[in-house]
């Protein structure tokens, strides 16, 4: 699953419509690959103008967005190319949600081991396997051989 967490304050993504703009770019960045779209968590995470910190100086002039993403369906072949491609595709995917709003941001990744996730108690299905694909057309976990 990716899993984003955006740290953000007053005054960004304050509504439903701009959260639900850009976590439908976030999620094609991932269902283009072939993941069930429910895979994709974003949690949008309002901090204060007083908590948010970069350098020791308070951030309230212009919006800081900071984001964590977690990686665990799939990890990124360790090859530059591949790191480039990634983050390009999550750097167009914010750019009309916050680059072209003039805030200022930061993202990283961290890559889990996939052995390590769950869903609904189950070991999620292969990568590209025909019981992910089901995943993603039903676009919902289900039953299978081997899932417990």
């Amino acid at each position: 699953m990716p899993l984003w967490l955006i740290f953000h304050p007053p005054g960004t993504f304050e509504d439903a419509s701009s959260k639900q703009a850009l976590t439908k770019d976030v999620t094609k960045i991932y269902t283009r690959i072939g993941l069930p779209p429910f895979y994709v968590v974003v949690n949008f995470i309002k901090l204060s103008n007083e908590d948010t910190w970069v350098g020791g100086e308070r951030r309230t002039e212009n919006p800081f967005i900071r984001i964590a993403i977690e990686h665990i369906a799939v990890r990124i072949e360790n090859e530059d190319h591949a790191y480039k491609r990634t983050t390009d595709a999550i750097e167009k995917a914010l750019k009309p949600h916050v680059a072209d709003k003039g805030y200022d941001w930061e993202f990283h990744i961290d890559e889990t081991e996939r052995r390590l996730w769950r869903i609904n108690g189950m070991v999620p299905p292969p990568f590209g396997s025909e019981i992910e694909q089901r995943w993603a057309t039903e676009n919902r976990p289900s039953l299978y051989d081997g899932a417990y």
